[in-house]
C-alpha cells in the first residue's frame, strides 16, 4: 500500500479512531445545518448526516480509501488479504505522506 498515501484526497488518519472527535463533531454540525435547510423530516436529516459522515470517513481515513491498484477494494480489504496469505494479523497503525515540491 506504499503508493496509496499519495492518492487524492490525501488521508489524514490511519483509522476512524485516529480522526479527532472535535473535527468529526464540527463536520457533523455543518452537515446537520445543511440538511435541515432542505426542509426534510428530522429522521431523514439524521440519515443524510450519517451518510455524509460515512463518506467523509471514506475520504480521510486511509484504510477506508480505495486501493490504488484495484479501486474495487479498500485498503483494509487489501490488508486483510495479505494478512490471510501470510497467516498473521496485520494492522495499519500509522502512515507517513511525503510530497515533493512543497515546504
Amino acid at each position: 500500500i506504499a503508493t496509496d498515501p499519495l492518492a487524492e484526497p490525501p488521508a489524514v488518519a490511519a483509522s476512524r479512531e485516529d480522526v479527532p472527535a472535535a473535527f468529526v463533531a464540527s463536520e457533523r454540525a455543518i452537515f446537520e445545518a445543511q440538511a435541515k435547510e432542505s426542509g426534510k423530516p428530522e429522521a431523514i436529516v439524521q440519515k443524510m448526516v450519517d451518510g455524509r459522515v460515512a463518506k467523509l470517513y471514506g475520504e480521510i481515513v486511509l484504510v477506508e480509501q480505495p486501493w490504488v491498484r484495484d479501486d474495487s477494494k479498500t485498503i483494509q480489504q487489501r490488508v486483510d488479504e495479505v494478512a490471510k496469505s501470510v497467516g498473521a494479523k496485520l494492522t495499519v497503525r500509522r502512515f507517513v505522506r511525503f510530497q515533493m515540491g512543497e515546504e
